[in-house]
């Protein structure tokens, strides 16, 4: 019997190159965070669960903790110096658009990825109005104006929230390829070297036990 496979055939049974490019604690810090502010945004209106969005609260603010150690040293595709890399090309990338001569002169890919990186840089930043705000309310500190404020900061984030998810959704049908699936696989289709060397295994348990110990001791 003649085993051969003809070119086609083989090329439809060899698996499909991948490179990592997530370790394991960006994506678990990741999950956790936004857990961490969906819980918080639906328990917000209930006085019985207060205890609940509260802690969620300070979750959020630990984990930022976390987020920008492992920015300063953490591994190099994580590191600060690669998101704000990408944000100091935003005025050239504003210069030339306006300059462009037609549309499709325009880098869009690369305005794509500042857009991205612009989200990700709110959604952290935003945490410390949210939680700081959060914190006088919970001790009765600043009376409506501070409530005010921790709602207004809440809506905001719910909506650079929106605005991140549209983006990736957008980015993704124009790339046709799932933007989202580094932030569940750690990979992304095709050739290449992997970015990511270690999964970093031992911080992604390391976050999961400390965020399931304070849960446990604040709400237990």
């Amino acid at each position: 019997m003649n085993m051969t496979l003809n070119p086609t055939e083989l090329k439809m049974t060899s698996p499909v190159p991948t490179r990592r490019v997530n370790d394991a604690a960006t994506r678990t810090f990741h999950w956790l965070f936004a857990f961490s502010f969906i819980g918080a945004y639906l328990t917000a209106d209930f006085e019985r669960l207060r205890g609940v969005h509260v802690t969620l609260g300070y979750t959020m603010l630990g984990l930022l903790g976390f987020r920008i150690v492992w920015g300063l040293v953490g591994p190099k595709h994580v590191r600060f110096k690669l998101l704000f890399g990408k944000l100091s090309g935003l005025h050239t990338w504003v210069v030339a658009m306006r300059k462009a001569s037609s549309l499709q002169a325009i880098g869009w890919k690369q305005g794509q990825n500042l857009l991205i990186a612009l989200t990700v840089l709110s959604l952290l930043v935003l945490v410390l109005p949210l939680v700081g705000s959060g914190y006088l309310v919970n001790n009765d500190l600043g009376g409506k104006f501070i409530e005010g404020a921790h709602e207004f900061f809440g809506e905001l984030y719910l909506s650079s929230v929106v605005l991140h998810l549209m983006l990736i959704a957008l980015i993704s049908m124009l790339r046709r390829r799932n933007m989202a699936s580094p932030m569940l696989t750690g990979q992304i289709p095709g050739p290449g070297s992997d970015l990511v060397r270690s999964e970093q295994r031992v911080w992604a348990v390391l976050l999961m036990l400390g965020c399931a110990s304070w849960w446990i001791w604040s709400l237990v």
